[in-house]
């Protein structure tokens, strides 16, 4: 796949965050880029095989009942063992970090100043 086709997920409830990212990847790489408010809906357009889920871990503050982004990346990696996965988080406690990475996340980000400094330098050696 050349790199103008390559597909990016962004999956976070903070709408704003959301699309403040979803622009900034869009104006920064030459990736299509999809925004999604819950797992769920990420879920159902997996079968579009995206090259990078960029994957929030507090996921359920504005729909109570959606899942959070541990049990979201855990279907996710289910569903397709290839897509490069970069949790992002506002915890920043060890233990979580580590989890999401047992679980098949590739890196953890903290949310804050400089993200999207360091989703650039990832998605750049990721997808490069």
């Amino acid at each position: 796949m050349s790199q103008e086709q390559r597909m990016i997920f962004v999956v976070d409830d903070d709408a704003m965050l959301a699309t403040m990212l979803a622009d900034h990847l869009q104006n920064t790489f030459p990736h299509r880029v999809s925004v999604f408010h819950t797992g769920e809906e990420c879920l159902t357009r997996l079968s579009e095989h995206p090259d990078l889920v960029i994957l929030d871990y507090h996921l359920n503050s504005v729909v109570r009942d959606a899942a959070d982004g541990l049990r979201i990346l855990e279907k996710i990696k289910t569903l397709d063992r290839q897509v490069h996965v970069i949790m992002l988080s506002s915890q920043a406690q060890y233990g979580i970090a580590l989890q999401t990475v047992q679980k098949g996340a590739e890196q953890y980000v903290l949310k804050g100043r400089d993200q999207f400094d360091q989703i650039d330098r990832i998605v750049q050696e990721m997808l490069s």
